[in-house]
């Protein structure tokens, strides 16, 4: 198929994947433990899942769509197995919109995909919490509704709650590196960055969605799952990474969000690589500016960065990081079909937002 007609059956596939949205808001309202006592919490909770689950690029849902249809026989891709898949598309979507509010607040974001934060609307506040936990709540009612009486619900069940506990700890790995108060760049190692971009990132944001696939088309096989796992974990430290880049030198009309990483001393790949090449004289002038919400010292860091050549280095990760991405997947998908893993790479390779 060529490149346009590709991307002609992508843009069907995520049509038909928003356009079952109204579905999943309508199944988690006519809910079993809808009562007239509790109308008002479902009527928040149909208004926060339909500002924060919605916008996005929704890579994470239609990657499970995606691989379920490579990974099972033409005869099981029946309207109710589809169906199915859509609904646990919709659920690692919710994943990710929950950890999304909880971290707006955390790091005291602004704006999320062109509009402001959800806790930054008037009237909502850190009443946000509370709306996160309703939104996670949310994917457990939609795998009992669906999934409750298919052989993998257990296995599904199981890897939501372990991956949301894995990008927990990730959080909590990223806020202890960053505190607000206290700007230490002795903190910022490549060691520690790969651990808190490998669980708070790659588990949800990319193994997550083939690993659900997986279990959906009957591959329990632990050995199958390790193998689909080293190259998702590598390829999400690659979608980490740009997004590091993007936060500092992305446009906010593309992105939708105003990066946020050096005011919010992130430990993030842009500030790990300045401290393998800054001179003593650098590094001063970076703990000096570093973690402030002064413009002007965000703007000096970013010129620290520029003048480091941390554009030009970024580029080369990027061609260098794809090869070994490449690699990865001749080696590890010998049994899973390659193209659940290419046609990853090839979203994410050189994206603008």
């Amino acid at each position: 198929m060529s490149n346009h007609g590709k991307q002609q059956e992508a843009a069907v596939d995520r049509e038909r994947f928003v356009d079952f949205f109204p579905q999943v808001v309508k199944d988690l309202i006519d809910d079993e433990l809808h009562r007239p006592e509790v109308a008002d919490a479902f009527d928040r909770l149909k208004m926060v899942i339909e500002y924060n689950a919605v916008g996005g690029k929704y890579n994470r849902g239609l990657t499970v769509v995606a691989a379920f249809q490579e990974l099972v026989k033409p005869e099981q891709r029946d309207e109710k197995s589809l169906h199915r898949a859509m609904v646990v598309g919709w659920c690692v979507e919710l994943l990710q919109a929950f950890f999304l509010v909880a971290d707006d607040i955390m790091d005291y974001s602004v704006t999320r995909r062109g509009h402001p934060c959800w806790y930054k609307k008037e009237g909502i506040g850190l009443d946000a919490v509370n709306d996160s936990f309703l939104i996670e709540s949310s994917i457990y009612r939609l795998l009992r509704r669906h999934c409750r009486g298919q052989p993998y619900y257990l296995n599904l069940l199981e890897l939501f709650l372990q991956t949301s506990y894995q990008t927990e700890l990730g959080q909590a790995l990223d806020l202890i590196t960053a505190p607000s108060s206290q700007v230490d760049l002795n903190r910022f190692t490549e060691q520690r960055y790969k651990a808190i971009v490998k669980y708070k990132t790659a588990f949800y944001s990319f193994y997550l969605p083939v690993a659900a696939a997986m279990y959906m088309a009957g591959i329990q096989d632990e050995e199958q799952h390790e193998h689909a796992k080293a190259i998702l974990l590598e390829m999400g430290e690659f979608f980490q990474i740009q997004d590091d880049f993007l936060d500092c030198f992305g446009d906010p009309e593309v992105t939708g969000k105003i990066g946020t990483d050096i005011q919010d001393n992130k430990c993030s790949w842009m500030v790990v690589e300045c401290l393998k090449r800054a001179t003593p004289e650098q590094r001063h002038l970076l703990e000096e500016n570093y973690g402030q919400k002064d413009l002007e010292k965000v703007a000096c860091v970013k010129q620290l960065y520029n003048q480091l050549g941390l554009k030009a280095a970024y580029k080369e990760y990027e061609e260098n990081s794809y090869q070994r991405l490449s690699a990865l997947i001749s080696q590890h998908a010998q049994q899973l079909p390659s193209q659940i893993f290419f046609g990853l790479a090839q979203k994410i390779y050189k994206r603008q937002k």
